[in-house]
Parts: structure tokens; sequence; C-alpha cells
């Protein structure tokens, strides 16, 4: 597909977004922590090219979204609160990528993970700051000096997750296609050719790994502010293992692949558990295997194939 039909399904895509938040307005909620976790895979992408998965970003979405908990009872501005919150979350990412770019593939992702469920344990024990289990909500927040509060900031928060979604989109569309982007995909074939042309692999797969991190902190703090309450549960396993999920339902082959997987993710388990409240795991489970099985290339791969066939 070329670019220029990727960014016109792109925008038809936020544009449909809209409609449906406007027409069920219900699923402003739902919508936005779509595009959150989409925007979190997003950055994952970045590390699939490279042939590796990381199986603890919750850790810097936990990371984005208590920054925000925490940084607004002393600036309430969710415009100052959403940068600061990922830029934190890439600081770490720089600091923890440092560690982890030297391994590959189930050690890259097992530290990954081990590292999110040291974090999620901290949140847990120091009761006394965090709350531990019962989280925290958000004091109340502000945008452009106006209060983030009922309908009309249900759809500022939407606008500008909408935002971000399209300019991420867009810069890792761009790195993809970049000597940044080959550069990760000759980590994933051969990366021993990349030391030769006098390339550092580590440094190819750091600048994405913290590219990621930062996506993530974006994805915490939209889900902070789309929730108002934090929790250790976002940086737990299973968090992480939501967004490979979504990876992998999505399909790598493409940025937008990503959110298709988010957004039929999170209606499928609205759905689900609404249909069979005790087995809404179920549920899940039987599409990934669906997907596993008949479209291994995900969602996006289904439209990419149709597209060729027609």
């Amino acid at each position: 597909m070329t670019r220029r039909s990727e960014t016109l399904l792109a925008f038809a895509g936020a544009g449909l977004v809209v409609v449906l938040a406007y027409t069920v307005p219900w699923l402003r909620f739902v919508l936005t922590i779509a595009l959150a976790k989409g925007l979190a895979v997003l950055g994952i992408l970045l590390l699939l090219r490279a042939g590796q998965v990381s199986f603890g970003h919750a850790l810097y979405l936990a990371l984005a979204a208590y920054t925000v908990a925490f940084g607004a009872a002393l600036v309430p501005e969710a415009l100052l609160l959403l940068p600061f919150a990922a830029l934190l979350a890439g600081m770490l990412g720089l600091l923890i990528g440092l560690f982890v770019v030297r391994y590959r593939e189930i050690f890259f992702g097992m530290l990954n993970l081990a590292l999110s469920m040291v974090f999620y344990s901290v949140l847990e024990k120091f009761y006394a700051l965090t709350h531990g289990a019962d989280g925290i909500r958000l004091p109340p927040v502000t945008v452009l000096g106006q209060p983030l509060a009922g309908e009309a900031g249900e759809w500022t928060v939407l606008g500008m997750a909408l935002v971000l979604a399209l300019a991420c989109g867009a810069l890792v569309r761009v790195a993809l296609a970049s000597p940044l982007g080959e550069a990760l995909a000759g980590i994933k074939t051969r990366e021993t050719r990349l030391d030769f042309m006098g390339v550092s692999p580590k440094r190819v797969l750091l600048a994405a790994y913290v590219a990621s991190a930062v996506m993530a902190g974006f994805a915490g703090a939209i889900i902070a502010l789309t929730t108002r309450h934090v929790t250790p549960a976002l940086s737990y396993w299973t968090t992480s293992g939501e967004l490979v999920f979504i990876a992998i339902l999505g399909g790598a082959g493409s940025v937008i692949g990503p959110f298709l997987g988010a957004a039929a993710y999170e209606l499928t388990r609205v759905y689900a558990a609404a249909t069979f409240a005790n087995a809404w795991q179920l549920v899940l489970g039987l599409v990934l295997l669906g997907v596993i099985v008949f479209a291994p290339g995900g969602i996006w791969g289904m439209i990419a194939r149709s597209r060729r066939a027609a």
C-alpha cells in the first residue's frame, strides 16, 4: 500500500472515531483508551521490526500515569503534564535500554518483564505514597486553564489522543522508511552485517527502545487523564501481555495496525464482558487463536490482502 493511501486511510479512521464518539457517547471512553493503547503498541512495533518483543512495556505506561497523578497536584495543566510524563518515561527507557539492548529474543523480553514487575511491587508496597492496590485518584486537571471535566473534558482528551496517534504514526512511518528502519530490520535478519558496515546494532535498538518508551509514556498519560484513577495494575505483566496481544491482533505490517488491533481488542472486551461476564477472557483467547490460525498478518494483513486481490 502506498504512503498516500495509508495516510488517507489514517485520516478516514480518525474521522470514523469522531463520528462513533458523537453518535454513541459511551464509546468516547472506550475509543480514547484504545487510542492510548495503540500508541503504546506503536512503540512496540519499532522493536518488532528488529525482531524483539518486550513483555514489560507496561512499566512506562504506569510510570507516566503515576507521574500525571502526582504531578496534577502541583501543576494541574494537562498540556504540561502530558509531555513531562512522556519525557520521564523516555529518560527511564534510556537508562533501562542501556542494559537490555545487550540481549536478544527471550532474554530481551523477560528482562523487560522482570523490571516491570519490580516496579509493580514498588507501587504495591509503598502504600503511604501510592495507596497500594487501591491506587490514587487524579486531582482536578485543566486544559488551557479550563477544567477537564464532563463531556467537554471527554472530547478534549479524545482529541489529544487522536492528535498524538496521527503525529506519532507519521513519525514512526517515516522512521521505518529511513535508514534507521532498515537498520532495525537488519538486526532481525543478520545483525553481524551491521557491525561489519560500522553501524552499532545496540545504538540502533536503543534509539528504538527510547522512542517506544516515550510513546508508552504518552499512552499512560492519556489513560490517567481518561480514567482519572491509576493503580499498580497498569504495570502488571497482564497489561504488557495486552499490548503484545494487540500487536498480534492488529498486525505489524503498518503503523495503522496497532490502532486497529487496539480498537478491536477494546470493543471485543467490552461486548464479551457484557455478554459473557464470567468468560470474557475465553472469548479474547479464541479471537487471538483465530487470528493466529487464519490471519497471521493480523487485521492489517487481511486488509492488505483484500486490496491486493481487488
